[in-house]
C-alpha cells in the first residue's frame, strides 16, 4: 500500500487535489510562496517524483508539462487507514480504539459512509427485523476460527 506522503510532497499533493485540474510547476510553486521561501526547481523536482510514485500523471505542454492527480485525497486517506489497519495483530481492537479517538461528527460521516456502502435496505427485512436462526449460524454453528470456537 501507499507509504505515507512526506511533508512538502503533501503541501503539493494538497493544492494538486483542491484544484481538480491539470496544473503547471509555475501555478504549484506561486501559491507555495505565499506560505514558504521554495525554488522552482524543487517543486519541479517534487512533481517529477509524484509522478514516479504514480501520484500524479503528466502531459507535455510545451517545454513544461501539466500534472494532474491519479486519484483522489479521500482514496489516498482511504488507503493509508486500510494499511494501517491490515498492520494490525487485532484488527477489531484497533477499530474500537480508532473509533473511540473520533469526534461526534466523525462518527456521524462513519455512520454515513456505511449506510451509502450499505445501500438501501429491503421492505421484506427492515435493519432492526430478527434474521432466522439457521440464516445466521453462530459460534457453535459455524466452525470459524480456532479462537471462536475454543481451538477446535
Amino acid at each position: 500500500m501507499p507509504r505515507p506522503l512526506g511533508d512538502l510532497e503533501d503541501a503539493v499533493m494538497s493544492r494538486v487535489w483542491k484544484w481538480n485540474r491539470p496544473v503547471t510547476v509555475r501555478e504549484v510553486l506561486e501559491d507555495l510562496q505565499q506560505e514558504r521561501s521554495i525554488a522552482y526547481t524543487t517543486v519541479m523536482t517534487v512533481l517529477d517524483n509524484l509522478h514516479q510514485k504514480g501520484w500524479v500523471r503528466r502531459e507535455a505542454e510545451g517545454r513544461a508539462y501539466r500534472y494532474e492527480a491519479v486519484s483522489t485525497r479521500a482514496a489516498y486517506a482511504a488507503a493509508l487507514m486500510n494499511d494501517a489497519w491490515s498492520q494490525s495483530d487485532n484488527p477489531a481492537a484497533a477499530l474500537v480504539a480508532f473509533f473511540g479517538m473520533m469526534s461526534e461528527e466523525q462518527r456521524q460521516a462513519l455512520s454515513d459512509a456505511i449506510r451509502i456502502v450499505q445501500g438501501p435496505q429491503t421492505r421484506e427485512a427492515p435493519q432492526d427485523a430478527q434474521v432466522p436462526r439457521e440464516e445466521n449460524p453462530g459460534p457453535a454453528e459455524n466452525p470459524g476460527s480456532a479462537e471462536e470456537t475454543g481451538g477446535r
